[in-house]
């Protein structure tokens, strides 16, 4: 477009402007709309579950057996048996949890949602989540951030 001689420079002046419009609107979008946020960003997937490897979810997202294996061995995991979990993230990124590892790599909630998933893993439910946030005077949506480390939820509630 730049080189283009039939293209006058107010021209690509006002192309320049809806493109940044749009980016500015899609960044505010995704700040305050957490449905806006998960269409654009996407959310982690499970493809390895207490030792069992999900192969729709990893062919849905573009994993090869091949890649897969390769990003095990990388970790130092050669049979997958031994993983307790594995998630993609939206990075492209993967996080492997092992048998026996009990540290919780995900955080109970976030933005004032529940993670069921980081919740299972911690061997817990939403009772009990519930429970311990009533102890302290909180509702879920109250919590900006909620980790499980040491057998402890440590709760970031939002400044009010």
């Amino acid at each position: 477009m730049i080189y283009s001689t039939s293209v006058t420079v107010l021209q690509y002046i006002l192309v320049l402007l809806i493109w940044t419009l749009l980016v500015l609107v899609l960044r505010f979008l995704t700040h305050h709309n957490r449905y806006v946020k998960r269409l654009i960003d996407g959310q982690p997937q499970l493809l390895i579950k207490n030792g069992q490897l999900l192969v729709s979810t990893a062919l849905k997202n573009g994993i090869s057996a091949n890649d897969l294996m390769f990003r095990l061995r990388t970790e130092g995991i050669t049979d997958i048996r031994y993983v307790k979990r594995a998630v993609l993230e939206q990075n492209g990124q993967l996080t492997i949890t092992q048998v026996g590892d009990d540290a919780v790599k995900y955080p109970i909630i976030v933005d004032g949602q529940v993670n069921l998933d980081a919740l299972e893993t911690s061997n817990h439910d939403e009772a009990w989540l519930l429970t311990q946030l009533q102890a302290q005077h909180y509702t879920v949506s109250d919590i900006y951030l909620a980790t499980y480390t040491n057998k402890q939820l440590l709760l970031f509630p939002y400044q009010h």
